[in-house]
This record gives C-alpha cells, structure tokens and sequence, in this order.
C-alpha cells in the first residue's frame, strides 16, 4: 500500500492484560474507533506503545493485528527505534514481511550519533528496504537532530524517505521544510500541544496522542482546519489543549491510559517500569479528564469535509 502523508495518524497504545501479555481484544477496540473517527493511518511501537518494553515477537504480532483489523483501509506504520544499524535493517525486514505499509523511524538510540553517523544510518535501512518511511526528527526528547542539510542528503539518495514528524518544537521549521522542499517532504506535526499552529503553517498531517482517548475530536480539528474551517477548528482545539498537554509530560503514557478508559476505549495496565498513577498525581490527571469530559463539545459533521 502506498502512503499518503497526511491526516491524523494516531500513535496508538500498546493494551496489556493483568497478566503483562498483549491484550489484542482492547487493541482491537481502539482500532476500531480510531478507524470509525476517520484517522489516516496507524502507527504502532512509538513511545506510547511502549516499545522498549516489547519484545520482537510482540511487535510482530502486534503488526499482523493491526493489519488484520484495518482490513487496507489505511496504512499501518511500525516505528524503528534500535541501537544498531543491522538491527534496524532486520526490524525493517520483519515489518515487511508482517505486512506494514511502511516505517516511522528515530535516529540510533542510546548512542549519540554525529550528523554523519545519522545520515548513514538513515540511508543503510532506507535503502535495505522498499517500504516508505518517516524520518522522527525529535532532538528534544532523544538528543539528535535531522537538519535540513541532512535531508537534503536523505531525500536525494533515499526515495522512499517521503516524510517528517516534526517534533522539534520549532515551529518556523515547517516553513524551512517547505521553503527547502516544497512537496518533496511531508510534513507531520508529531506535538499534540503545537497541532493546529503547525496545520495553520502548512503541516499535512499530525500524528498524535490523546487521539487515542478522543479520537473524533482530534480528527474534526485537522478536517475544519484543512476546509478552511480555521474559527471552528479553533473552538475545539482549545476546549482539547488541557487533555492536549497531558501528552507533554514523561508519564504520558499513564496519562493516556487513564483517558483511555474514562472514554470506554482502553485499559489502565502499563509495563512496568511504568506504573499506574496513585496519589494526587492521579487525581490532578483525572480531574483534566473529569472536565474534559464535562464540557466535550458537539462536533460538526466533519467526516466528509
């Protein structure tokens, strides 16, 4: 399946059962809202799907699921996150063969790599494989940024490197993409708090977060936006910022959870390290949700903008 880079592509959480195996009845449930609400794609193994807690084997069943749920309806994207070249490479075969339409990809982990390094590591999986692929570009959080002189790089010798979430939190950099590359490389707005701003300045799409609780509300804020639809767009998304910022916070995946299930569409359990919320931790991330829920707005009929 080919990708078009665009629209809401959830970063989909991994569901665990009490019993810490992968809980495929609940991934199926928010799939399948995911799919109702109208999303673009599905991403799995981000930092929401906890992916250095997954094993290969899980990732893999995890691919096979999901693909088996979306029925090609759209794309279902695994993320490469390894400390190795040739662990990339072979995370990149696997994907393939379990039925991934194509890769969300982060620079080498752990090691801080060079400018160099990175490129090379980039363009040795890219080119290992026929599946496209989405540059991370998340220097914030794991230390390393893609330039725009190393995409320049990228995108001349890797034709299937087609897109960025762009998480550098800077948002003028969506207009030196576009200034640089015009449509060459998409553009996806990878910070839940930043979306609607980095629509406004051309993003094509978003990949986000709490879509996984609200996953129509984050769908009709990307449709009215792109419709032209900018006041009404705006009206939502500032009703969704508080739930929005629980995304900008390193237990965003608890946080989440938890708003998983006050909208009927998760479960609580995480992997440990991670824990559940206890204490006025909880409580302070349920009252955002308490009140979120409180004063949810009535959504236009969007779907079809």
């Amino acid at each position: 399946m080919s990708i078009q880079w665009n629209g809401v592509m959830p970063a989909v959480t991994t569901k665990f059962t009490d019993n810490d195996t992968l809980d495929l009845v609940n991934f199926e449930v928010n799939i399948k809202a995911q799919l109702n609400a109208g999303v673009n794609g599905i991403i799995l193994g981000g930092t929401l799907g906890e992916a250095s807690t997954l094993t290969d084997e899980e990732k893999r069943i995890l691919i096979r699921k999901a693909v088996e749920i979306v029925g090609g309806k759209v794309p279902v994207i695994i993320n490469i996150a390894e400390q190795t070249t040739t662990a990339a490479i072979d995370a990149a075969r696997k994907a393939k063969e379990d039925g991934a339409s194509g890769l969300m990809m982060l620079p080498p982990m752990r090691y801080k790599a060079d400018d160099r390094e990175t490129t090379l590591y980039f363009k040795k999986v890219a080119n290992s494989t026929t599946l496209p692929i989405m540059v991370y570009n998340n220097p914030v959080d794991y230390g390393i940024e893609v330039t725009l002189d190393m995409f320049e790089e990228l995108l001349r010798d890797c034709p299937n490197i087609q897109a960025v979430k762009e998480s550098t939190r800077d948002l003028s950099n969506i207009t030196r993409i576009k200034n640089r590359f015009g449509d060459r490389l998409a553009i996806l707005s990878g910070v839940d708090t930043l979306a609607l701003e980095s629509l406004s300045m051309g993003a094509d799409g978003w990949v986000a977060g709490l879509v996984c609780a609200f996953p129509a509300e984050t769908v009709a804020i990307y449709k009215l936006e792109k419709a032209g639809r900018h006041q009404e767009a705006l009206e939502i998304y500032r009703w969704f910022l508080p739930l929005l910022e629980l995304d900008i916070n390193t237990k965003l995946v608890q946080n989440i959870k938890l708003a998983e299930v006050a909208t009927g569409i998760g479960t609580e359990n995480v992997r440990e390290p991670r824990l559940p919320l206890v204490g006025t931790e909880r409580e302070n991330v349920l009252a955002i949700i308490k009140n979120g829920l409180k004063t949810r707005p009535m959504l236009p009929a969007y779907k079809n903008l």
